[in-house]
């Protein structure tokens, strides 16, 4: 009996010290992403698998929100033109109270992002997972902006 209870805590401490290092590597994973964004770094884009879901959550000035799926090609190339309009007013996006928790087979980060030109936080959640290769993705980006724009630009 004494073997037995041996045999499942050592199979329960080897499982949790790998769940750890997952959660090591996605977090590594997220400071690099947040470091290459940051610093609009030319591979920003490889962070993302090629079907990655963009959501923009747009909260309006009456309250309420409006969420918006911004297709992945589309967000690249706003993204491009944009870049050095933000590198000139060095905006940055940072990012507190993250927390890293299983999700399905990937895990989630849930985090507050503040853009560097505002004094608020809002709420962004990514989705990060394995590709077929084995390397660590965002398959899914959605943050919470007050940027209006957004719902005239939808496809």
């Amino acid at each position: 009996m004494k073997k037995l209870l041996c045999v499942f805590l050592l199979i329960i401490f080897i499982g949790g010290i790998c769940f750890a290092s997952e959660i090591q590597d996605v977090q590594c994973f997220f400071n690099r992403y947040v470091e290459a964004a940051n610093s609009y770094n030319t591979n920003y884009f490889d962070f993302y698998s090629n079907d990655a879901k963009i959501i923009r959550v747009v909260e309006k000035p009456d309250g309420t929100f409006e969420s918006v799926n911004v297709p992945l090609e589309r967000y690249k190339s706003e993204a491009k033109k944009s870049t050095a309009l933000m590198k000139l007013r060095k905006y940055k996006n940072r990012y507190s109270d993250i927390k890293i928790f299983p999700f399905g087979t990937d895990y989630k980060i849930a985090a507050l992002r503040q853009p560097s030109t505002s004094n608020y936080k809002v709420p962004a959640h990514f989705i990060i997972g394995r590709d077929c290769n084995g390397n660590w993705k965002i398959k899914e980006e959605s943050m919470n902006t007050k940027v209006q724009t957004f719902l005239t630009r939808k496809s």
